[in-house]
């Protein structure tokens, strides 16, 4: 599997590239960040930087052996022990169960890194690939919702079955 990294500012580059080649592939199934996203990417990726810093959000980029950004997957809006889950796999790593691995690790790292009990997350029901991987991953569908204008539902994890309890044995 590709390396989960917390996003940083030399991720940019490779940040954008992934942006820009799949941007046409997400719009078919999220809305489009729209060409002032793309203007503006580096006061953006500040930005974003500057949230990470706060503690409000964590961004994280899924990184190949090349380097080459792969799949974002994103914790936002932390706060009472929660947060919402974004993420985005690029077209040519799609359908090889890269976002199920890549959620799998986050819920771990979100329960025990983050000291979060559960998570958030929504998906337009025209996206069947985003339902399924939410599916896989343990969410509950928990109710329906307008996504940028499209029918959609939200769903909940918990993280309970993540977390480490203290004096449990680990390897090593």
């Amino acid at each position: 599997m590709p390396e989960m990294q917390l996003l940083r500012p030399g991720h940019a580059s490779a940040l954008l590239t992934f942006e820009q080649e799949n941007r046409a592939y997400f719009a078919a199934s999220v809305p489009d960040r729209g060409d002032d996203y793309f203007a503006r990417f580096d006061e953006r990726l500040r930005g974003l930087l500057a949230e990470q810093e706060a503690g409000v959000c964590y961004f994280h980029v899924l990184i190949d052996a090349d380097g080459e950004v792969l799949g974002r997957i994103n914790l936002v809006d932390v706060a009472d022990g929660g947060a919402e889950l974004g993420y985005r796999i690029a077209e040519r790593a799609a359908g090889q169960g890269l976002a199920t691995r890549a959620l799998r690790k986050l819920c771990d790292l979100a329960a025990n890194s983050y000291g979060l009990t559960f998570l958030q997350a929504a998906a337009t029901l025209d996206n069947a690939a985003s339902r399924a991987v939410l599916a896989r991953s343990g969410f509950a569908v928990v109710g329906e919702r307008q996504l940028s204008g499209r029918p959609g539902l939200s769903y909940l994890r918990s993280l309970e079955d993540f977390r480490t309890r203290p004096g449990a044995l680990t390897d090593g």
